[in-house]
C-alpha cells in the first residue's frame, strides 16, 4: 500500500528551499545552538522513518543482504522523517558535549525554543504543539532490528526515544524545558561515536523523499568525488512506496532543481549519480569568508588569553564552511565569542 509522500503545492509556486525562518539568530553567538547537526548512521542507511505526510499506520518491513527491521507504530502513526529533526537535535546536543569530553546522560535536558530555532521550525503555538505530537510518534513506534548499535545486538523491539516530559511551561501553556530519555540502542549509537555531520541546509528540505535522498547520499557519497547507485535500489532504501515512475520524477526535480546540500544529482540510464559539490568547485576562496574588522582580534586577545587568535580564526574559518557557511549578521560579535567557548573549553596553559 501507497502512501501521499509528497505535497499537492505545484512546485513552480514556490521556492525549492524552505526559508531561513529565524534569519536574525546568530548559530555561532550561542553555546547550545552551535552545536554541529549530526546524524546516526543506522538510519541514514536504512529506512527507520515513515515519508508519509499524513498519520501512517502501516506496520513497515525492510531488508537488504543481512540486514532486517520491522517498525510497528502507535495510535499516533510511525514516526516521521520531519519527527526525526529532534531525534538529531538531541544527538547532536550529545556529541558536542562528547567530544568536549565532558559526561553524557541517556537523559537529555533541552529548551523547546532552542530545539525549535535550530531545526529551522516555526516558534508558533503551533510549532509548539507539532513538537509534541513528534515525541508522541518517536516514543510510541517500536523497532525490531538486528542492527548492531556500538557492536551490541539488541533484539526486542524498543523506541527510539523512551520517553519525554515537559518539566516547565510558561504561562501561555507552551512548553519551555522539555526532559528526553533516548532508547539503549540509540544511546549506545552516541557512545559509540557512529554518526555524521549533516548541513544545515538539512532542515530546509522541503520533502520527505529529498530528505531522505541526501541522507543516503551523504552516507555513501561522503567525501568521494561521485557516487553511483542503481534507482531501484535507491528507491528501497529510501523506503518510498511511490511506484517507480513517480519516484523516479521525484528524482527529476532533483536534478532539475539542484537544490540538494552537498551533492549535484544526476540521472544517468537507470542509475541515479550524486557529485560532490566541493570536489566540483574550486577551494572557497578568501573574499567569501566573513570579514572581521581588526578590533575584533584585539577583543579575541581579551576572552581568549594566550591563544593565538590567527589559529582561533582558522578554526573558526573550517567551523563556518562545516556549517554550510551561513550567513552572518555580526561576523565580529560571532568569532569573539567562538573564541571565549574555546578558551573555556580549552584554557591556555600559563
Amino acid at each position: 500500500m501507497s502512501v501521499n509522500e509528497t505535497t499537492n503545492v505545484r512546485d513552480v509556486d514556490r521556492p525549492a528551499l524552505l526559508p531561513e525562518r529565524h534569519p536574525n539568530h546568530d548559530l555561532f553567538v550561542c553555546d547550545v545552538l552551535d552545536a554541529i547537526p549530526k546524524d546516526d548512521l543506522a538510519s541514514m542507511e536504512h529506512p527507520v522513518f515513515s515519508l508519509a505526510t499524513k498519520p501512517d499506520t502501516r506496520v513497515l518491513s525492510y531488508e537488504h543482504r543481512h540486514v532486517k527491521i520491522q517498525i510497528t507504530p502507535s495510535v499516533k502513526g510511525l514516526a516521521t522523517i520531519f519527527d526525526k529533526d529532534l531525534l538529531i537535535y538531541c544527538v547532536s546536543q550529545l556529541m558536542a558535549r562528547k567530544n568536549q569530553n565532558q559526561p553524557i546522560s541517556q537523559t537529555v535536558q533541552l529548551q523547546a525554543h532552542d530545539l525549535l530555532v535550530w531545526t529551522n521550525r516555526e516558534t508558533s503555538g503551533d510549532g509548539y504543539r507539532r513538537m509534541v505530537e513528534a515525541f508522541e510518534r518517536l516514543g510510541g513506534t517500536r523497532i525490531t532490528t538486528n542492527i548492531k548499535a556500538d557492536g551490541e545486538e539488541i533484539t526486542n523491539g524498543f523506541g527510539l526515544i523512551d520517553s519525554f516530559r515537559i518539566v516547565r511551561s510558561t504561562p501561555t501553556g507552551r512548553m519551555s524545558e522539555v526532559q528526553v530519555r533516548l532508547s539503549d540502542w540509540m544511546f549506545k549509537i552516541i557512545q559509540g561515536s557512529e554518526v555524521l555531520t549533516l548541513s544545515r541546509d538539512y532542515f530546509r528540505l522541503r520533502k520527505p523523499i529529498e530528505r531522505r535522498i541526501y541522507e543516503i547520499a551523504r552516507k555513501h557519497c561522503g567525501e568521494q568525488d561521485e557516487w553511483r547507485i542503481a534507482l531501484d535500489l535507491l528507491q528501497k532504501k529510501t523506503g518510498a512506496s511511490s511506484h517507480g515512475r513517480a519516484f523516479k520524477a521525484m528524482v527529476r526535480e532533483l536534478v532539475e532543481h539542484d537544490h540538494l546540500p552537498d551533492y549535484s544529482v544526476a540521472i544517468d540510464g537507470d542509475s541515479v549519480v550524486f557529485l560532490n559539490r566541493e570536489a566540483l568547485a574550486e577551494k572557497v576562496p578568501e573574499s567569501a569568508f566573513p570579514k572581521l574588522q581588526p578590533e575584533s582580534f584585539n577583543d579575541a586577545r581579551i576572552v581568549a588569553p594566550g591563544h593565538d587568535v590567527y589559529h582561533l580564526e582558522q578554526e573558526w574559518r573550517d567551523f563556518w564552511v562545516d556549517s554550510g557557511m551561513p550567513t552572518l549578521h555580526s561576523p565580529d560579535k560571532a568569532f569573539v565569542a567562538f573564541c571565549k567557548t574555546r578558551a573555556r573549553r580549552n584554557p591556555a596553559m600559563s
